[in-house]
C-alpha cells in the first residue's frame, strides 16, 4: 500500500478523535500477505492505554455473516435447503417464510430490537423470548414481498443451526470457522456472560444522545444474550480480515452457495448505498468502487469489515465509541471516508 494512502488514513484516524470526539479507533488493512495497523485515541479513557492489534471488541451484526456461513455449510452437506420453510425446523414459525428469507431479510418478521420496553422488562433473553417479542407485533409485509432489516431473522437462523446440527451455535461457529481459520480472538459468548475475555478496549456509549455534552457510559460489560445470533460475537480486526478473506475468497462455501450469498437486494433504511445478500452486503463508495463485507454496531462498539470481491484486499475498522461530533452524523461517515481513502 502506498505511503500517501497510509498517511491519508492515519490523518482520518487522528481527526476521528480530535474532531469527531471518539474515544479511540483502530484499523487494520490486509493486502495479500501484507498488513498495516493504525490507531488513534485510547482503549481506556481512565488509564490512557492505547488500542492495539490484539484488542477484542463486540462486532454486532457482523455476527450475522458467521451465522449465515455456518447455515449455508449445513446446506452444502445436504442437511437443509435454503428454500426450506422455517416451520420445518421451528414448528411455531411463520409457515410461508423460508430459510433464505431469514438470511436476506425478506421475511417481513418484526425485529425484536424495535421494542426496547419489552427487552427492558426481562432480566435474561433466551432466544425463544426474543422470538415471542417479535411475534407479539404484526409483520412488516408478506413474506418475500419486501425488504426490512430484522434481528429476529438471525435469532431464528441461529435456532435452525442448533436444531439441524444438534449442538450449540457457539460450538458450530468454533468447529466450522474460528478454529480452522485460526481466529483465536473470536467467539460467541455463551448465555449472559457479560465479559469480553482476553485483551480488549473499553466500550463507551452516549445511549444514542447527540448532544456533545451528553454523559458517556461504559458499556464494556453487558448481557449479550439479547443479541446472540443477531449480533453477540466478539472478535479482533485481524480475525475479521482473515474471516472475510476466506469467505470472499471462496474457501468456505461451494460455488453455488457462494453465488447465492452475493445475490443481493437493494436495502431500505439501513447502511447508505448498500445491497444485502445472505448475511453479506455490498457498499457502493463515493469513489464508485464497490466493496463487500458487513458492518456491526452495539453500545460503544461500531465496526466495518469490507474488502474486494475476491477477498485479496480487506479493511476492518472499529471505534470504541458510538457517537461523533464535528460534522459526522455517526461513525459510519468516518468509516466510509476511510474506505474511500483506501480504495482511491
Amino acid at each position: 500500500m502506498k505511503n500517501d494512502t497510509t498517511t491519508a488514513i492515519q490523518s482520518l484516524l487522528d481527526r476521528s478523535v480530535a474532531q469527531a470526539g471518539l474515544p479511540g479507533i483502530l484499523l487494520e488493512i490486509r493486502d495479500g500477505d501484507r498488513e498495516w495497523f493504525g490507531t488513534a485515541g485510547v482503549a481506556d479513557a481512565t488509564t490512557g492505554r492505547r488500542r492495539t492489534p490484539q484488542d477484542r471488541f463486540r462486532i454486532g451484526s457482523i455476527t450475522k455473516t458467521f451465522v449465515a456461513t455456518v447455515l449455508l455449510q449445513l446446506a452444502a452437506e445436504g442437511r437443509l435447503d435454503p428454500d426450506d420453510p422455517v416451520d420445518r425446523w421451528l414448528p411455531d414459525a411463520v409457515p410461508e417464510v423460508t430459510v433464505r428469507m431469514l438470511l436476506n431479510h425478506t421475511s417481513g418478521i418484526y425485529s425484536y430490537t424495535d421494542d426496547p420496553s419489552a427487552l427492558n422488562g426481562q432480566e435474561s433473553h433466551p432466544p425463544d423470548s426474543l422470538v415471542r417479542i417479535a411475534n407479539s407485533h404484526p409483520a412488516a409485509f408478506a413474506p418475500g414481498s419486501g425488504w426490512a432489516y430484522s434481528n429476529t431473522n438471525y435469532i431464528l437462523a441461529g435456532q435452525i443451526v442448533e436444531r439441524t446440527a444438534g449442538r450449540a451455535l457457539a460450538d458450530e461457529i468454533a468447529e466450522r470457522i474460528t478454529r480452522p481459520l485460526g481466529l483465536t480472538g473470536t467467539y460467541l459468548p455463551r448465555g449472559s456472560d457479560p465479559a469480553i475475555h482476553g485483551p480488549h478496549s473499553r466500550h463507551y456509549t452516549k445511549l444514542f444522545r447527540t448532544d456533545p455534552a451528553a454523559p458517556v457510559h461504559d458499556a464494556t460489560e453487558l448481557d449479550p444474550s439479547m443479541f446472540w445470533a443477531a449480533g453477540g460475537m466478539i472478535s479482533t480486526a485481524a480475525d475479521l480480515n482473515r474471516f472475510f478473506g476466506a469467505l470472499l475468497g471462496a474457501r468456505l462455501l461451494p460455488p453455488d452457495l457462494q453465488q447465492a450469498m452475493v445475490d443481493t437486494r437493494a436495502t431500505r433504511g439501513w447502511l447508505p448505498h448498500a445491497a444485502y445478500g445472505l448475511g453479506l452486503s455490498s457498499l457502493a463508495l463515493p469513489s464508485g468502487t464497490t466493496v463487500w463485507g458487513m458492518g456491526g454496531a452495539l453500545f460503544g462498539s461500531w465496526t466495518y469489515s469490507y474488502g474486494t470481491r475476491d477477498g485479496a484486499q480487506l479493511l476492518t475498522v472499529n471505534s470504541n465509541g458510538d457517537w461523533t461530533d464535528g460534522g459526522w452524523d455517526d461513525p459510519i461517515g468516518i468509516f466510509t471516508e476511510l474506505l474511500d481513502a483506501w480504495v482511491s
